[in-house]
């Protein structure tokens, strides 16, 4: 498949469950490694991507620098046919930081940062933990990454990003892109503006 105005096609890929996702705790800069489940989702998203390209080695490969991501994109190039550490990592993609809150659990921000939470309930996009991101603050980080693509690519990365990259290409509203709940187990194509979940 090619783009019809002949931009590049991106693909973009979260990487596998880890603990911290099942405990649905804040995980940010820490570099917490994948469970089973989260390497079944990578073998299985790379299963998927064999699929849908019929020429990986014309594509660029970029990951996240953290250890999550890192696997996942060697998981995917496996299934591909290709050398699993011939691929680029850029500090760009890193997980939006959550500063104080990595850790810490969203019941725990409930129950022991009430203002926090009600903050981040009523501001989602705008939201910066103590001494971490926005997710305002991640998409101007992210944004020069993706403009500068010129070639089509599959980018391995994180949740928090993914739903900026959302924002970002397809120019969704905030509300929408801050809550959207980013799947560990799909595969996305954005070709020229438009978004397929697969």
């Amino acid at each position: 498949m090619t783009s019809s105005n002949g931009s590049p096609i991106i693909y973009y890929i979260r990487h596998g469950e880890t603990d911290w996702n099942a405990q649905s705790r804040f995980q940010g800069r820490r570099d917490i490694p994948l469970n089973a489940l989260g390497r079944s989702q990578a073998q299985a998203n790379g299963k998927r991507l064999s699929q849908l390209i019929e020429n990986p080695e014309a594509f660029d490969f970029v990951a996240s620098p953290l250890g999550r991501t890192r696997e996942t994109m060697e998981a995917i190039r496996l299934e591909l046919g290709l050398n699993v550490k011939d691929y680029k990592t850029d500090a760009l993609l890193l997980e939006m930081n959550y500063g104080e809150l990595e850790g810490v659990t969203i019941q725990e921000l409930e129950n022991d940062y009430a203002e926090l939470f009600k903050s981040r309930k009523n501001h989602r996009w705008e939201f910066q933990p103590p001494k971490g991101e926005s997710l305002s603050m991640t998409k101007d980080r992210i944004a020069p990454f993706f403009k500068n693509i010129t070639r089509d690519t599959v980018v391995v990365a994180h949740g928090a990003v993914g739903r900026t990259v959302r924002q970002l290409l397809l120019d969704i509203s905030l509300h929408d892109a801050s809550w959207f709940e980013f799947p560990q187990n799909k595969v996305f194509r954005f070709i020229d503006g438009k978004e397929e979940i697969l």
